[in-house]
């Protein structure tokens, strides 16, 4: 069964096998995770199981809106991935959501991890929405910051999509 996610304006097809799931919107991370453990626990936005492998994934769309935040990309991403990963391990074991609490464990048992930032910018630059994420600094950045999760974090948009991956973008 062929699983739909839309994220934004984008639309992620994930593959016949593969399970997929926007991880924010999951009920154990909204009512038991965000405020209950730390305050302010951030999440990557989709979730997939594909071939006993983890995928994390982050999207972010700066076609219609420039980026507005102060904190440095990479660093958000990096959060964004460490807290999703012990909210993983923390519903494996609590979720009150048994199709959560399977996923989570299946998830968080994984032989690998990866970690993928989907990032749209505008076709072409201008003054108002400037093409300022320099997708290889970004990817390499995250290598350091996330070496002992992925060491080869994907950085990509709809253009660069691999047919490796468990999934399409439009």
């Amino acid at each position: 069964m062929t699983i739909l996610i839309t994220e934004g304006a984008l639309t992620f097809t994930f593959k016949t096998g593969a399970q997929a799931s926007k991880y924010d919107d999951w009920s154990f991370y909204r009512k038991q995770f965000q405020q209950g453990c730390f305050t302010d626990n951030k999440a990557v936005d989709l979730l997939c199981e594909w071939d006993r492998g983890a995928w994390l994934i982050e999207v972010k769309d700066y076609r219609a809106h420039a980026r507005t935040k102060v904190l440095d990309l990479a660093d958000e991403v990096a959060i964004k991935v460490r807290d999703t990963l012990a909210g993983l391990v923390a519903a494996s074991v609590g979720a009150n959501d048994a199709a959560e609490r399977a996923f989570a464990g299946r998830m968080v048992r994984a032989r690998r991890m990866r970690v993928v930032c989907h990032i749209e910018q505008p076709a072409k630059g201008s003054r108002l929405r400037p093409r300022v994420i320099e997708l290889d600094k970004l990817k390499q950045k995250l290598r350091t910051l996330l070496k002992a999760v992925d060491a080869h974090p994907i950085v990509m948009d709809r253009s660069s999509t691999a047919n490796a991956l468990p999934w399409t973008v439009t």
